[in-house]
């Protein structure tokens, strides 16, 4: 069972001083391997990386207008080749390697996109991380998959965040101009051009919206790791997760120096042992 949740103390935190790894403040790793492809129902070709190796299969699921070359997903592999771990990265349509356009992209599309490689290419039985919207991907997958997902960690959780952009994010003039419109553009400090938002996004999030609930039916265990710096999501956010998913399967990490991205060596080895955790929770319930 799962412990309720806990802040950690940064005098744990200790710089990796092997000589073999080579750290620095947010770590930077490289792919050159080429990827593999996976046909859409609709035709579109979804770009994948499979690491084959022993069960349960690690699954990492981007955020927002992120991609299978980041840090954590390449770290995750990394991790997993060293232990013989299977494992799957993979990019959303709009996103990376994958065919389509970002701005055609709904919470439903990459959801499926998702739910194709789970049934495809992972090999069950399968453990998820996600990160930012990644996780609330990851928690609609173990709806729509429990007898194939066994376990979850997400890093920096967003759910519901199409209802935060319009609540939270945008002005009345921004909300006036999208129905106008069908779109804006919103800044990003993550890249150089805005990115476009549509009212189809918005609408379509509608359907896979969570926090409303008073409780979640996700049956398997969680851990869930948030930056207390996070500017971007909230902590509360995954606070509020905790409590609806029930503390005796979820258990909250945060960070107190942690921002959103989570990417300093620190935070990914913290990531990796609580994927490590949850394999196991998973393999003894």
């Amino acid at each position: 069972m799962l412990l309720h949740s806990q802040i950690l103390n940064t005098s744990e935190w200790k710089l990796n001083t092997d000589p073999n790894k080579q750290f620095c403040n947010e770590i930077f790793i490289t792919d050159t391997g080429m990827p593999n492809y996976i046909k859409s129902n609709d035709g579109l070709s979804i770009a994948y990386h499979f690491l084959p190796g022993k069960q349960p299969t690690l699954i990492f699921m981007p955020g927002f207008f992120s991609h299978m070359q980041g840090t954590k997903a390449l770290w995750l592999e990394k991790c997993c080749r060293e232990r013989g771990q299977a494992y799957v990265r993979f990019d959303y349509r709009g996103h990376g390697d994958s065919d389509g356009k970002f701005e055609d992209g709904t919470v439903s599309d990459w959801l499926n996109d998702t739910l194709l490689v789970l049934d495809r290419i992972a090999v069950p039985p399968v453990v998820a991380v996600g990160s930012s919207m990644g996780g609330w991907i990851s928690l609609r997958a173990a709806q729509e998959r429990p007898d194939t997902l066994t376990g979850m960690v997400g890093v920096a959780t967003s759910p519901d965040f199409t209802q935060s952009i319009w609540e939270e994010r945008m002005n009345e003039n921004q909300r006036r101009e999208m129905n106008r419109k069908g779109f804006i553009r919103q800044p990003s400090e993550y890249r150089e051009n805005p990115v476009v938002i549509t009212k189809n996004l918005i609408e379509d999030g509608k359907q896979h919206l969570l926090l409303h609930h008073d409780h979640l039916h996700i049956n398997i265990p969680v851990c869930l790791i948030h930056g207390k710096k996070d500017s971007d999501v909230h902590w509360q956010k995954s606070q509020a997760l905790q409590k609806k998913i029930g503390g005796e399967r979820c258990e909250l990490i945060l960070v107190p120096e942690g921002e959103h991205r989570l990417s300093r060596q620190q935070d990914l080895e913290l990531i990796d042992r609580k994927v490590q955790e949850i394999i196991s929770l998973s393999q003894s319930t």
